[in-house]
């Protein structure tokens, strides 16, 4: 009986060392594992399947973590977003980030209107190219910024409409560019805009 006590007492000692917090070099789930929580909406590995959904895989990490942070505080209007996030660490974001920057982006294989591609591309040039770098394939060194080119149409939608009727705020390089073509092209250069980055598989 006194081995027993004596068995479960040493026993009840290493648990409790296991799951002190600190006890293990690297504390926490793996990066992988955080991540794995965000397939039901964004796929494997980042890469959604859409459409409301975007793909994040190859999303610049600082881009990552401050757009789930903005989530978590409410700063960023979201529909389920602001909830996940507030379950989750900025030291869990960080580690999340660095795994969907090191996922490859896998543009969505959608239909596109092949007549306003062209002119999206011309749009493009005009008003995003200067942050959506390489027809917005890639972020800039300098600044951090959103892949736009292959992603999902009804998720560029979405957010375009959240930012046009207020609904999350624009960066001020953003409002001058956006107001500037929805004066001059409306809806029509949007949609353009939209073609050309869906044209990009």
């Amino acid at each position: 009986m006194a081995n027993q006590t004596m068995k479960l007492a040493v026993l009840s000692g290493i648990l409790a060392l296991t799951l002190a917090p600190g006890a293990n070099a690297d504390d926490g789930a793996s990066a992988s594992m955080l991540s794995n929580t965000c397939a039901g909406c964004h796929g494997t590995n980042g890469n959604s399947v859409g459409p409301a959904s975007p793909t994040i895989a190859g999303m610049d990490p600082v881009v990552f973590v401050e757009t789930m942070e903005g989530f978590k505080s409410d700063e960023i209007y979201s529909t389920i977003m602001g909830r996940i996030a507030k379950g989750y660490e900025t030291a869990e974001f960080e580690k999340m980030a660095k795994f969907f920057k090191s996922q490859k982006f896998v543009a969505a294989k959608q239909s596109f209107d092949e007549g306003l591609v062209k002119e999206g591309g011309k749009l493009h040039e005009k008003y995003c190219e200067k942050c959506h770098a390489e027809g917005g394939k890639i972020t800039p060194d300098e600044e951090e910024y959103y892949i736009l080119a292959g992603q999902w149409t009804p998720y560029l939608k979405y957010a375009m409409a959240d930012f046009l009727e207020g609904t999350r705020t624009m960066p001020k390089k953003m409002k001058k560019k956006v107001d500037s073509l929805m004066k001059k092209e409306g809806d029509k250069g949007i949609a353009a805009i939209n073609a050309f980055y869906a044209s990009q598989q």
